[in-house]
């Protein structure tokens, strides 16, 4: 289902195009110049049934290796995975895999990025990238709002969940809703890194309202560095299964079926970079080490949960209703609301441990929140989330 608001846009930018034809021309060229650079030649197209189009690119022809650092080269091999107990298992998570169709091996599938996608940001800067920071500092964030678990005071070397998956209804074409986990060094100055991966919702960023898996990364607190998925030069793809931005399908439901995603992130001990894992035993790929300054070490913390972007209460005085979770409260609990589960970090040594000492913070409890338990086979767990706008969060 395509967002209404998002096709309006889309008029209103094209009728706009009239007023100032050699401004818009040149905006237009840029435009096209952009999605040459990013939509590489693809050896096979698959068609998904929510839209997307997925094109299966050579693995060294990906965006990542436009980059100066990566010029020439070829993916690395697969690294040592951290040790735990557990078996691996191959599982498709996505829509555009359901018909049956795959991209041959030697290529990545990747989402095409089209005109409409590029147009629904407000510049061409913009798109593909959170601008405002989306890393919770302090109590009171501007209008990013968060309901996360975290740790910090030790050195980490990666983390690993698994996230219940929703469809939380989105209420402006500019706001999102995701939950991710971030691993996180630096200060929350200008130096911030950050390596981020889950599920989100972006009327903005995709034109639609489904849960899609996501990663994200930056090394200067969101300026001028860093992007979703494969939308700039960085994260390195080595599954031929797994497109990053591509819709998850089947998601959970209100006392139904619950699904859940498992994500890894973890520093290969080898060679330094930072390596993610979907499901059970599907390496996607990495990022390279030197995209980072204080991730070439270690991590300093890692965040767990929701995050939405509320326009509202600057523009129009009240707070969202675009959900987080499944917009369900965390004391409604399982079946209702959203959760992670088998929260873990990786040790120096290349080990998953439980985690110690784990705080909570809701910034707005009235709209979003947060609740953890443990138990021997959830180990650390949380349920979060909730509605937004309601009698006790106007």
């Amino acid at each position: 289902m395509v967002n209404p608001t998002v096709q309006h846009s889309n008029h209103h930018l094209l009728t706009n195009q009239t007023f100032k034809p050699k401004q818009e021309l040149l905006k237009l060229k840029r435009l096209r110049t952009y999605l040459k650079n990013i939509n590489k030649p693809a050896v096979k197209t698959i068609q998904s049934s929510d839209g997307d189009l997925i094109d299966c690119v050579l693995s060294h022809l990906q965006p990542a290796f436009d980059h100066p650092h990566l010029k020439g080269m070829k993916p690395l091999e697969p690294p040592t995975r951290p040790k735990a107990n557990e078996s691996t298992e191959i599982r498709s998570y996505q829509l555009w895999t359901v018909s049956g169709e795959s991209c041959p091996e030697g290529t990545v599938p990747i989402r095409r990025t089209t005109e409409k996608d590029v147009m629904r940001a407000s510049t061409l800067q913009r798109f593909g990238r959170k601008i405002i920071r989306g890393v919770r500092r302090e109590t009171m964030s501007n209008d990013h709002e968060h309901a996360i678990a975290f740790v910090n005071g030790e050195e980490y070397y990666g983390a690993k969940a698994s996230i219940s998956v929703w469809t939380p209804k989105v209420t402006d074409q500019y706001e999102f809703s995701l939950s991710q986990l971030w691993i996180i060094s630096g200060t929350f100055g200008d130096d911030l890194n950050t390596i981020e991966a889950g599920w989100q919702v972006s009327p903005e960023l995709y034109g639609d309202i489904y849960p899609r898996f996501f990663t994200y990364w930056t090394s200067d607190a969101y300026q001028t560095t860093g992007c979703y998925n494969l939308l700039c030069s960085g994260f390195v793809q080595t599954n031929s299964r797994i497109a990053m931005g591509a819709a998850i399908s089947p998601t959970s439901s209100t006392d139904g079926s619950q699904l859940d995603i498992g994500i890894m992130i973890w520093k290969d001990p080898k060679h330094g970079n930072w390596w993610l894992e979907l499901g059970s035993g599907q390496l996607v790929g990495y990022w390279p080490s030197f995209l980072f300054s204080h991730l070439q070490e270690h991590a300093s913390m890692i965040q767990f949960g929701g995050e939405i972007v509320n326009s509202r209460s600057s523009m129009q005085g009240f707070h969202t209703s675009t959900q987080m979770g499944s917009g369900h409260f965390a004391d409604e609990g399982f079946g209702k609301a959203s959760y992670f589960r088998n929260l873990q970090v990786v040790d120096w040594d290349n080990n998953l441990v439980p985690l110690s000492n784990l705080h909570l913070l809701a910034d707005h409890p009235n709209c979003y929140d947060i609740k953890a338990g443990k138990n021997n086979v959830w180990g650390d767990y949380f349920y979060y989330g909730g509605p937004g706008r309601n009698s006790k969060c106007p």
